[in-house]
């Protein structure tokens, strides 16, 4: 039942770029009378103790990748448990990259990282790339943009969130867009994804246990998600 679902938003005071903190304010849309909780830098994640339903992190600037890198490490392994039982996650923009093995920097000197992806991220603070991007996912077009000044390179192909229609995947020369292992998706689509793809929105939401969920401004959002997907095709 919907009341009993928990959905925890990570750091929000500062993973927040590009506004994708509105995905957490379109799902309270959609889940009236779930439980959200918005866990601060300086507080113990609820996950560590309680069961949660649904955990998001957003994209951060490159400065606090490293401090949100040491204040999860420490729960390394309760969040391998939590993907194992099928906890949904959503990661998006740079924060995959929290879950990779380690983040490079220009000077070659490199960022230890969760190490739960056999992933890792290379930065070029210099160059900017933006992007549109069209991916399917399981049986969803995913639409969206990137904007990012670093790419992931590794293997992903037998965990990838989305094969590239149109864009670049995890790096300029990748198709395959993301990360995904069970329920934990990683992916630098941005939009807010969730807003841009109320498909996409409507299976999460199942994936937390509720079968017949109701989009908030379903028809609305349901149009501009055919007009974008047209719009982005046309290109």
């Amino acid at each position: 039942m919907e009341e009993n679902l928990k959905i925890e938003i990570l750091f929000p005071e500062f993973c927040n770029l590009y506004g994708d903190l509105s995905n957490m304010k379109y799902l309270q849309k959609c889940l009236p009378k779930a439980h959200f909780h918005e866990t601060a830098f300086d507080e113990e994640p609820i996950f560590v103790k309680e069961k949660v339903n649904f955990i998001y992190l957003g994209p951060m600037t490159e400065s606090r990748q490293e401090k949100v890198i040491q204040k999860l490490l420490p729960y390394k392994q309760k969040i391998e448990e939590l993907i194992e039982q099928n906890v949904v996650f959503l990661m998006t923009g740079n924060a995959l990259e929290i879950f990779s093995e380690y983040i490079e920097k220009e000077d070659g000197s490199r960022i230890q990282a969760l190490g739960i992806f056999k992933i890792y991220a290379k930065q070029d603070m210099l160059h900017r790339h933006n992007s549109k991007f069209i991916g399917k996912w399981e049986d969803i077009d995913i639409i969206g943009f990137k904007s990012q000044f670093t790419f992931s390179y590794g293997q992903n192909s037998e965990g990838y969130f989305a094969s590239v229609e149109k864009g670049i995947g995890i790096n300029k020369e990748s198709k395959l867009e993301g990360i995904q292992r069970k329920n934990f998706i990683g992916t630098y689509v941005i939009g807010p994804i969730l807003i841009l793809n109320p498909y996409f929105t409507k299976k999460l939401i199942q994936k937390m246990g509720i079968e017949e969920p109701k989009l908030a401004f379903a028809e609305d959002v349901k149009k501009a998600y055919e007009y974008r997907l047209k719009e982005l095709q046309n290109l």
